[in-house]
This record gives structure tokens, sequence and C-alpha cells, in this order.
């Protein structure tokens, strides 16, 4: 890619970034109070955690099936009330575990 093409590809990145964060903040200027709105901001960003972290947890491992029985264990885990690091060493652990014995 030449020089040129970079620099615009990179300043478009930039307007794009800045709209979606200043163009709200622009338009909307009292509190929402649409319950739908306010449900649908309030889980957007676990919904995008979700999206980028579970295709990543089943492809990084040696062998998928690892990955998928780490997922849910945690997933377990985490919902008995364990904590994050434990939650992260457990995985850890059986990913360890299952691609050493496989």
């Amino acid at each position: 890619m030449e020089k040129h093409n970079i620099i615009i590809c990179i300043l478009l990145a930039i307007v794009a970034t800045n709209v979606i964060r200043i163009l709200p903040m622009t338009l909307i200027k009292g509190q929402i109070r649409n319950r739908f709105l306010r449900s649908f901001l309030y889980y957007v960003p676990y919904v995008t955690l979700a999206v980028m972290t579970f295709p990543a947890i089943v492809d990084t491992t040696t062998t998928p099936v690892a990955g998928l029985v780490a997922l849910i264990v945690g997933i377990v885990a985490a919902w008995c009330g364990l904590g994050l690091f434990p939650v992260a060493v457990i995985c850890c652990v059986i990913v360890y575990l299952i691609e050493s014995f496989v």
C-alpha cells in the first residue's frame, strides 16, 4: 500500500472512531428514559466482550475440545461464585491437562 493510502486510511479510522464517541454526547442531552434502550445499552459491553472472547477460547488451544471443556468448566466455576483469578487458573489447568493427555 502506498504511503498516501495509509495516511488516508488512518485519517478515516480517526474520524470514524471520534464520530462514534462524540455524536451520542452531542445529540443526547438528558437522561435516557426508555427502558428498552437503557437495558440494551447496559448489556452492550458484555455482549461485545463475549463475542470477542468465546471464539478465541476455542481457537487458541491446540485442540478445540480442550478449549470447549475449559469454557464449560469456567462458566460453572464462575456460576458457583469463584472470582476471575481462580476461574482463569482452573481453565488454564484444564487446558494443560487435556492437551498433555491427548
